[in-house]
C-alpha cells in the first residue's frame, strides 16, 4: 500500500508535459496525489483512482479543497550570515551608492566581518530563525551560498552551518561555494593571489569535505574579472562541480557568456545582460535567474532582458537573494509578485520560476519542482483561488500545510 493518499485538491502541477497555452500552471481540477517511500507514485484526477481510497494506502488526507503544488524552490540565496546592515539602507537613501558603500568598507566586507566573529552555533541559531520563515512561507528547496568568511576556516563554518540547516529541518539543501564574493582586507590590491588560494586550498579542501554542490562567483568591476572567474570554474570542472554566476548585475562585463560557456546552471542578477549574453544561456541551458528583491531594494532602473529571454527560450527563475544588504526578503510568493510587478512575469511565468526553473538552476530537476510520477512529494497546500494567487498577495501569504515527502 501508498505511505499516504492526497484527496480533495486541485493540483497546480507545474508538470512540463501538461503545460499549455492555456494553462501555464498544468492543473488537475480534483485531483489526488499518492505518496510512497517520499516519492509521487500516482497522481491524476480522483475518479480515477484504481481502487477506493482505503485499499490504496495506509493514511488519507483531505485537502479540503485546496490547492496543491510543489514546494517552492529558492535557487539563490546568501541566508547564513551574521551581522545588520540596516545602516546601508540609510545611507543609501541619502545618495549613497551601492558601489560607493562598498568601497569604503561597507557592504559585503561589513557582513564578512561580523560572520568570521561569530561561533558556529551562533551563525547557525540565527540562520534558522531566518529558514524557519522561509519554509512557513513555502520554500521546502534551498540554495545556500558561503561568501561571507572568505577564509578556509570561516567558509568551512559557513557551509557546515548549511549542512546543519538541511540535517535540523526538513528543507532540502543544495550549498554553494562562494569564495570568490568579494576580495577580503588581507588580500586588497591582490585579487589575483586571492583567487590562486581559493583554487588552491579552499575548494579542494571544502570538496573532500562533501560540503559543496556548486561554485558561484561574483563577476562584476567591484569584485572579479572574468579572467579571474575563469581560473575558478576551470578549477570547480576538474572537480565535477557545477558552476553559476552573479553577473551583469552592475554593469555589462562577460560573465554569463562565460557561465554559459561552462554549462552553467544559472546566471543571476542579469539586469545589463545584452543579447549575445542570452545566445549564449540558451545555447548551452544556462537559466537566467532574476533577483527582484535586490533590484527593488537597490532602487535599480536597468530592467533586466526579459523579452530577449522569452525570444531565445531561456528559462526564467526567480529568488530571494536574501542577504543583509540588498535584498533583506525571506519569501518566494513576495518575489513571485515583484516578478509580476517589476518585470512583467506572467503569473504563471512566476510560478515556473519558483518551482520546475527553480529546480533545473540547482541541477535537481528530476527530483524537485513538479507534480508527477516519480518527483519527491516536497508540496505545499494553499487556501486561494487558483494558482494565480500565489503572485498577487504582497507579502503575508502561507501555506496551510507544509508537506515533505507528502507528509
Amino acid at each position: 500500500m501508498w505511505n499516504v493518499l492526497w484527496l480533495n485538491v486541485h493540483l497546480a502541477t507545474g508538470d512540463e508535459a501538461l503545460v499549455t497555452a492555456g494553462d501555464g500552471y498544468g492543473c488537475i481540477r480534483n485531483g489526488a496525489v499518492g505518496v510512497h517511500d517520499g516519492v509521487i507514485c500516482w497522481i491524476g484526477a480522483q475518479a480515477d483512482l484504481p481502487d477506493v481510497p482505503e485499499n490504496l494506502a495506509t493514511r488519507i488526507e483531505d485537502g479540503r479543497g485546496g490547492w496543491l503544488t510543489p514546494g517552492l524552490i529558492d535557487a539563490h540565496t546568501h541566508v547564513v550570515f551574521a551581522g545588520d546592515r540596516s545602516r546601508e539602507f540609510a545611507e543609501r537613501l541619502n545618495g549613497a551608492s551601492y558601489e560607493e558603500i562598498a568601497r569604503k568598507g561597507g557592504g559585503i566586507l561589513s557582513t564578512v566581518a561580523a560572520t568570521r566573529a561569530a561561533s558556529e552555533q551562533e551563525l547557525l541559531e540565527a540562520s534558522l530563525k531566518r529558514v524557519h520563515t522561509m519554509i512557513r512561507e513555502g520554500t521546502t528547496t534551498l540554495e545556500v551560498k558561503s561568501g561571507y568568511g572568505l577564509t578556509l576556516a570561516d567558509e568551512f563554518k559557513q557551509l557546515r552551518v548549511a549542512r546543519a540547516i538541511g540535517e535540523q529541518l526538513p528543507v532540502r539543501v543544495h550549498k554553494t561555494f562562494l569564495g570568490a564574493h568579494a576580495v577580503p582586507p588581507e588580500y586588497q590590491g591582490r585579487a589575483d593571489a586571492y583567487v590562486t588560494f581559493l583554487v588552491e586550498e579552499v575548494l579542494p579542501v571544502l570538496h573532500e569535505e562533501k560540503l559543496v554542490d556548486s561554485v558561484d562567483a561574483f563577476c562584476e568591476t567591484i569584485a572579479f574579472s572574468p579572467a579571474q572567474t575563469e581560473i575558478l570554474f576551470e578549477a570547480a570542472q576538474k572537480l565535477g562541480l557545477p558552476v553559476r554566476i552573479h553577473a551583469e548585475q552592475l554593469s555589462l562585463g562577460g560573465g554569463t557568456v562565460l557561465a554559459a560557456r561552462y554549462h552553467g546552471l544559472s546566471a543571476d542578477h542579469l539586469e545589463y545582460a545584452d543579447e549575445q549574453a542570452v545566445m549564449s544561456m540558451a545555447r548551452h541551458g544556462t537559466v537566467a535567474m532574476l533577483l527582484p528583491g535586490a533590484f527593488y531594494f537597490i532602487r535599480e532602473k536597468q530592467l533586466p532582458p526579459v523579452a530577449l529571454l522569452r525570444e531565445h527560450g531561456v528559462g526564467i527563475g526567480l529568488a530571494t537573494d536574501c542577504n543583509p544588504g540588498t535584498s533583506p526578503v525571506l519569501g518566494l510568493t513576495t518575489v513571485m509578485n515583484m516578478g509580476c510587478t517589476l518585470f512583467r512575469l506572467t503569473p504563471e511565468e512566476s510560478f515556473r520560476a519558483v518551482t520546475s526553473v527553480g529546480a533545473r538552476a540547482l541541477g535537481l530537476e528530476q527530483q524537485v519542482g513538479m507534480l508527477r510520477q516519480g518527483m519527491r512529494a516536497d508540496m505545499a497546500l494553499w487556501e486561494v483561488t487558483g494558482p494565480h494567487e500565489l503572485s498577487y498577495w504582497v507579502g503575508g501569504l502561507q501555506p496551510t500545510r507544509h508537506i515533505f515527502e507528502g507528509i
